[in-house]
């Protein structure tokens, strides 16, 4: 088992959108700057190669530079790289990479090619842990159409297979379900649009979207949910609920980078599949954007 005094995963993890260029070619140096930007400004360390570093889009190469390009900006202690794959073999390859590179952590999606039944989801988690790094477990059933119930995150847990998850299902009863059936695994907070929640229900960390674009406000608002500080907490909440909930969203990647561009932080078009904002949509994150710059949030 970790070590429980050190826990890398906790705090504020953003999960890093990735800028590119023009000519949709990774721009490593913006990304390494990003990363430093984000701790120099409350957060705790980032999260590459998840959803919003578009991963699944990036070549070889491309994914293993941005974790060394995060591990020298930041220290590898602050990064835990997304290792998710469509199968075990290659996800314990990128845990290795992740390992080699110096970080502490990683964190995983269960196996996204098909909907896996639960010993599929054992063998995958148990593959990658072989790697020797801790695991953090990604509950996404709404993208994977795989869930990892509490049940099933015990029983993981139990094994030495994952120490915390990233709770993405929006559901926040989840977090006393988790707690009684395995006390000692971390929840991490998934989806932006339920911080406040998930963080008076006990979670221990923030796998974050939107301090992408703004960090100060957005570690204002978790360390004040996390005392217990709904004073604080509360109105920054209101404030900023209309950006965090895109992050729950289809569109989270464009809404992310298009307030990441009007706060002055370059983000860069996303690479196809994806679509750009219907411009109804753009125009609603941009007003919401522009109203946290105008309150003083960015």
């Amino acid at each position: 088992m970790t070590d429980p005094q050190h826990r890398p995963w906790r705090g504020i993890l953003v999960a890093t959108a990735v800028p590119l260029r023009d000519d949709l070619s990774v721009d490593h140096d913006r990304y390494a700057e990003h990363c430093a930007w984000l701790v120099a400004n409350g957060c705790d360390g980032v999260v590459p190669n998840g959803s919003l570093g578009e991963y699944q889009v990036l070549t070889p190469e491309e994914r293993a530079r941005v974790v060394e390009t995060a591990v020298a900006a930041i220290g590898g202690a602050r990064v835990m790289p997304g290792v998710s794959a469509y199968g075990s073999a290659e996800a314990r390859r990128w845990a290795e990479q992740a390992a080699e590179a110096g970080c502490a952590s990683v964190m995983l999606l269960p196996p996204n090619a098909y909907r896996a039944d639960e010993r599929s989801v054992l063998a995958h988690y148990t593959e990658v842990a072989r790697a020797g790094l801790p695991v953090v477990a990604y509950n996404n059933p709404i993208d994977t159409k795989v869930d990892l119930v509490p049940e099933l995150l015990a029983r993981l847990h139990g094994e030495g297979l994952v120490h915390a998850v990233k709770e993405f299902s929006g559901d926040v009863r989840r977090a006393y379900h988790i707690a009684e059936l395995a006390p000692e695994l971390d929840l991490l907070i998934g989806a932006d649009d339920v911080l406040l929640e998930l963080a008076v229900a006990g979670a221990k960390g923030w796998v974050a979207g939107y301090p992408n674009a703004l960090p100060r406000a957005s570690a204002e608002l978790y360390r004040a949910a996390l005392a217990g500080d709904l004073t604080t907490a509360l109105p920054l909440y209101r404030q900023l609920h209309p950006l965090l909930r895109w992050d729950s969203r289809t569109e989270f990647v464009q809404a992310i980078k298009l307030s990441m561009d009007v706060v002055g932080r370059y983000g860069g078009p996303v690479r196809p599949p994806r679509v750009p904002l219907p411009p109804e949509q753009e125009a609603a994150v941009r007003a919401a954007t522009e109203k946290a710059v105008a309150a003083g949030l960015a």
